[in-house]
């Protein structure tokens, strides 16, 4: 809170909506699949705990999860569910008014998939004495370096990976469905270890198969695989919302020469470039290591190589902040975490082969122990 508090007053910010459930649990502990209807933390400069705004059936979730106390915890009517005649955020705009905060700066969540148009367009109508300001990533900010305890989370997420990315070796083979794999991996994600259990991750499997792999966010069929499929496995593993993604490639038979020369460009990159990361670099020194790696070979990779990772909750496991690609100058600090995914696609195939590291004092540490090669399933 605090530190959200000293980027409000930099950005000249009084009042703080914040949308996003991934910031919501950051600073409350907030935890329910409620995100499919409108609510909200009320961060206020001078007041010491948030206001959450949600409908009325989830407020006990409240009391559950949060540190927030019963006078902030406020709830609106089921009848403003899915209406056409009223909207949550004139409940909100309300109660702004009913304490006295109608008429000061306030930082809205503008660039979330959380905050609809509508609701921008009825919190201008009902607070017209009020100064609207984007506050799409202020708390995501604060969030990008992690405490110890957050990294612990991270390392048992990374322990649940290991266990789903197993799995789906195990189980990928002829004839065999898609479905069925990710089923399996499914059953390991949620149920973990034997000394903690998983978390629903905030993105599903993606398992491209054969041509598929041209593209990287397919998930799943009921078809079968056939021998002489390339597949592609991203996953991650989620412990208490906390996210350690990690992705791999398998051929079940020989590899195409194709498919071969390309996984040992990205390894060879891979590797150059986790062994230079060290803090005080910036994202964009990061991506330079890589792309001087496979211009060698005479390859070219256009989108960004990875992105910062944490606590998250559906459709994305990143954190909208830093990203490894040219023009981005974030400094690496300590603790920052980030998913290294140098994935490289072609017209009819491609290969991905990533790692989730944390910056340490002096380089990197990546969190799951899993062999970082090609796979083949003969």
């Amino acid at each position: 809170m605090e530190k959200i508090k000293q980027r409000m007053n930099e950005q000249g910010i009084e009042v703080l909506l914040i949308t996003n459930p991934s910031n919501m649990n950051y600073i409350s502990g907030y935890d329910a699949w409620s995100f499919y209807v409108h609510q909200m933390l009320v961060v206020i400069i001078d007041e010491e705990q948030p206001i959450w705004i949600g409908r009325e059936m989830d407020a006990n979730g409240v009391k559950l999860t949060t540190w927030i106390g019963q006078d902030n915890i406020i709830s609106y009517s089921d009848d403003y569910i899915h209406s056409t005649t009223k909207h949550p955020m004139e409940f909100v705009a309300n109660i702004l008014k009913e304490i006295g905060q109608a008429t000061r700066n306030i930082g809205v969540e503008m660039e979330t998939h959380y905050f609809s148009a509508r609701s921008y367009e009825r919190l201008q109508s009902k607070l017209p004495d009020a100064s609207f300001f984007d506050a799409s990533t202020l708390v995501n900010w604060v969030r990008i370096i992690k405490s110890d305890s957050e990294i612990e989370y991270m390392k048992k997420a990374a322990n649940i990976v290991e266990l789903a990315m197993q799995k789906g070796y195990e189980t990928i083979n002829v004839g065999v469905r898609e479905c069925d794999v990710a089923a399996n991996i499914f059953h390991s994600q949620v149920k973990g270890t034997d000394q903690f259990g998983g978390d629903y991750p905030a993105i599903v499997p993606m398992l491209p198969s054969g041509i598929k792999t041209s593209t990287p966010h397919i998930t799943w069929s009921d078809e079968r695989y056939k021998h002489g499929d390339t597949v592609i496995l991203e996953l991650a593993g989620c412990y208490k919302r906390y996210h350690s993604p990690m992705a791999r490639t398998l051929v079940i038979g020989n590899p195409s020469t194709k498919v071969s020369d390309l996984s040992q460009v990205v390894l060879e990159g891979i590797n150059e470039t986790l062994a230079a990361i060290k803090p005080g670099l910036t994202c964009e020194e990061v991506e330079e290591v890589w792309r001087k790696s496979i211009e060698k070979k005479g390859y070219q990779k256009k989108s960004r190589i990875g992105y910062s990772v944490g606590l998250s909750y559906p459709p994305d496991w990143g954190e909208h902040t830093a990203s490894l690609r040219k023009g981005d100058h974030t400094v690496l600090q300590p603790n920052m975490v980030f998913h290294l995914i140098p994935g490289i696609w072609y017209d009819d195939y491609g290969v991905e082969i990533s790692e989730t590291f944390r910056v340490t004092e002096t380089g990197i540490e990546t969190l799951a122990n899993f062999p970082r090669e090609l796979y083949i399933k003969s």
